[in-house]
């Protein structure tokens, strides 16, 4: 089958996905930007910019912009962009209006606290698309909006749209690989974050180099060992939308997930950082998916256990960093 994506929605008015519908659009698409909330959808129309996530950067006149999202639905390929957490309520509102033989393109990182699945596996379930593909990697949305140079994979398990979306998304500053390994990609993607919340509490204590280094490491170890189980190739882990995405996250103090780590570890809570947040920090509610799914696999990960229990248990981060450190002694 070959695709052809002329007209483009992307759900989602996120600081990615208006980045992307920006990008999109750069290319020559016709670019449909749907907002879940009607009085956003006006904000950013007039405004033309997106004040709450993507500060500074200029929404072309081209994009249309809109909180209807039957006529968002009316498009060549779907670039899904919603939170993980409203993700299902998102797909629910718009499957009567869905054709299950539109492509879609799922930017979405996350592990669903109730069914454990990763955001495609929804995507499919309620909207029974034919084709789904991932699109993911050390993506910060206001780089790639100013052309810094980033790189993404596009991964799927129909290669052709695979590479139709490495194609589509491809461009001088946005360079785009290709990997089959869906579920590599989603999960690289989605548990980087949990170990960002940890480098955000070691920066909090006042920890070094050296602590950071032992928790990008050792985090994706436990990201390598738990994806395996789930049907993930080891190698996927060591690239792009593994260990790359798992970088750029930790050593950003601007990424929300490092922010959560650092405010806890400086003496606020959970409730409080939230409140202090504009956009949602994903690493949060993966947290406890993969504390379900450890279990469920009987998969060693003390690092992300250690994170649940600071988020959801209230053990305090110097005890969780002397739990860590204090564990029986082991090879590597």
């Amino acid at each position: 089958m070959k695709f052809c994506f002329k007209n483009i929605s992307v759900l989602g008015d996120g600081g990615w996905g208006t980045t992307l519908a920006i990008l999109l659009h750069r290319k020559g698409c016709k670019v449909t930007l749907w907002s879940a909330f009607e009085d956003y959808a006006r904000l950013l129309d007039k405004m033309r910019t997106n004040p709450n996530y993507l500060k500074g950067v200029k929404i072309p006149v081209g994009i249309k912009i809109t909180s209807d999202l039957k006529q968002a639905l009316k498009a060549d390929l779907v670039v899904v962009a919603a939170p993980s957490q409203y993700l299902r309520s998102v797909l629910l509102k718009g499957k009567p209006c869905y054709d299950k033989n539109i492509p879609v393109v799922s930017v979405v990182k996350g592990i669903d606290n109730i069914s454990l699945s990763r955001m495609s596996e929804i995507i499919k379930d309620v909207w029974k698309t034919r084709h789904i593909c991932v699109l993911s990697g050390p993506t910060i949305a206001q780089e790639v909006a100013r052309g810094i140079p980033t790189t993404a994979v596009a991964s799927s398990k129909y290669r052709p749209l695979m590479l139709a979306v490495q194609d589509l998304f491809m461009t001088p500053y946005f360079r785009i690989y290709s990997n089959p390994d869906i579920a590599g990609v989603e999960l690289g993607g989605s548990l980087k974050n949990i170990i960002a919340i940890a480098c955000g509490i070691s920066d909090g204590l006042g920890f070094g180099t050296n602590a950071k280094a032992a928790i990008v490491s050792r985090g994706l170890a436990e990201m390598s060992r738990l994806g395996r189980v789930m049907g993930a190739s080891k190698e996927t882990f060591s690239g792009i939308s593994g260990l790359g995405d798992l970088v750029t996250t930790c050593f950003n103090p601007l990424s929300r997930n490092h922010f959560v780590g650092y405010k806890i570890a400086r003496g606020m809570s959970l409730k409080q950082v939230a409140g202090h947040m504009k956009m949602v920090a994903e690493g949060v509610p993966t947290a406890r998916s993969a504390y379900r799914l450890a279990r469920k696999y009987r998969v060693d990960t003390p690092l992300m256990d250690e994170i649940y229990r600071v988020l959801f248990k209230n053990k305090s981060p110097l005890s969780a960093v002397g739990h860590l450190m204090m564990r029986e002694k082991k090879s590597e």
